[in-house]
């Protein structure tokens, strides 16, 4: 396994993801990132063993008529992660939530 960049995003994607699972726009919407810095970064974490992804059912996307969502949910190595991301970066726990919802106002 590489050693993953620990940014500042990527800690907040790691915190957004640790109250449970979630799809990537759910990601965006927490932490306020936008799709372009998001996803790529759960691609990396996924691929690094940090997260685990899952596929919805594609009867469920097509009840809801879209496409499936991937869905995303931290690890052990990515929880181990994630205290270290919170050492590194106080700020992270006032962030985004435990429910993985974003604590600062949107920019508007």
């Amino acid at each position: 396994m590489a050693r993953v960049n620990l940014t500042y995003p990527t800690a907040l994607v790691l915190k957004a993801l640790s109250a449970g699972s979630h799809y990537g726009f759910d990601v965006m919407d927490a932490t306020g990132l936008p799709s372009g810095t998001v996803y790529p970064i759960l691609r990396r974490l996924d691929r690094e063993g940090l997260l685990a992804s899952t596929w919805e059912p594609q009867a469920t996307a097509q009840e809801e008529q879209r496409p499936p969502r991937r869905y995303y949910a931290v690890t052990g190595a990515g929880e181990r992660m994630l205290a270290d991301a919170t050492a590194r970066y106080p700020t992270l726990e006032q962030a985004v939530d435990a429910d993985g919802r974003r604590l600062r106002p949107s920019r508007a």
